[in-house]
């Protein structure tokens, strides 16, 4: 189990998070504090696997935890979870080694990615005594955040940056719905909600994995529409029934 610490001087928020944690499986709450300087009283007793941090408090400002927890040689990791948008405070939390920033208000949904993509990352770093590329790039994927630039279609390149594991599993999940049957973007994109374009690229992605083929589909007008097939042998039943146990997703 992951042990968490919440430090948090707002109740109401304080207590959204607790729920919000105690929704999500593999993590447990360590204790939830009000100020930093409890939080550094319970940190050098128990050492938390994960901190999810404010910014602002009467007596400092969280990025100074942030600051001190690297300071001692702490292991714990750190989320941020803020009002604050300034872009020195983003900054400064990323170079301090933050492994998120989320932004109130924020959705459950947005919090079950962070803590699932974190959860997957404690999983391959403590699996073995080396870590293979494949493994760092899944790590490393994220998908950004709504609302952003979205890619070319048209570009010939994959770009994974903006990736996340946690939508990247369920596109899996969704095409092996679909069996032999040819699908497109925009029906999985429809199935799993987001947007045809980002649904075009995990697609494309796993082309170029060779778990898909692609198929050209002509109209009378326009440019021809690409439909996905799974590339037979790519995932057999066996495989399948794995993957279902390595997940540990909550319904949307």
């Amino acid at each position: 189990m992951i042990k968490v610490l919440i430090v948090e001087d707002d109740p109401m928020v304080r207590e959204i998070n607790e729920r919000f944690l105690a929704k999500i499986e593999g993590y447990v709450l360590l204790d939830s504090v009000s100020t930093l300087d409890r939080a550094k009283e319970l940190m050098k007793i128990a050492e938390p696997d994960l901190v999810l941090l404010d910014v602002f408090f009467p007596q400092g400002k969280g990025v100074d935890l942030l600051r001190w927890i690297r300071r001692e040689g702490m292991r714990s990791d750190v989320i941020m979870i803020t009002a604050d948008r300034s872009v020195e405070t983003v900054e400064e939390a990323l170079r301090y080694g933050a492994v998120d920033y989320l932004i109130k208000p924020f959705k459950f949904k947005r919090f079950e990615e962070t803590l699932s993509q974190y959860r997957l990352r404690k999983r391959n770093l403590t699996q073995s005594e080396n870590v293979e590329q494949d493994v760092i790039d899944k790590m490393v994927m994220r998908e950004g955040v709504s609302g952003g630039r979205e890619e070319d279609e048209d570009h010939e390149m994959i770009d994974t940056k903006g990736f996340s594991q946690l939508t990247y599993d369920k596109v899996c999940e969704c095409i092996r719905e679909f069996g032999t049957q040819t699908f497109t973007a925009q029906l999985v994109a429809k199935k799993i909600g987001v947007s045809r374009i980002t649904a075009r690229r995990y697609l494309d992605y796993m082309e170029k994995e060779d778990k898909l083929e692609i198929e050209l589909e002509y109209g009378k007008v326009g440019r021809p529409k690409n439909r996905y097939k799974i590339r037979e042998g790519c995932w057999n039943d066996k495989n399948d029934k794995n993957d279902k146990n390595d997940k540990n997703e909550t319904d949307e």
